[in-house]
């Protein structure tokens, strides 16, 4: 994973430290993080809105989704939560 990469403004686009790969927003806000091993997300990753506000946390195998689901609505409401099994949906709770 190239983290050298950078948005016109200057803002890092992404950096790797202990195997956990960070994604920013040009803001400089945390857009997405999780575990990265092997050139692949891995386990628990939470992802934010523009804003900074959490919009999702999910679990991932080998870059697919994996486990349980979950995304929020702006008042911070769950509004999808489901499960996966290596990528394909298995059970949809909302």
């Amino acid at each position: 994973m190239n983290t050298d990469k950078k948005y016109k403004n200057g803002q890092k686009i992404s950096e790797q430290n202990n195997g956990i790969l960070t994604y920013f927003f040009k803001s400089g806000k945390v857009k997405a993080h999780g575990p990265f091993v092997g050139g692949k997300m891995q386990g628990k990753w939470v992802f934010n809105r523009g804003s900074g506000e959490l919009w999702q946390i999910g679990n991932f195998e080998d870059d697919k989704k994996h486990g349980e689901f979950l995304r929020y609505d702006r008042s911070g409401q769950i509004e999808y939560h489901a499960e996966f099994d290596r990528g394909k949906l298995v059970k949809k709770l909302i």
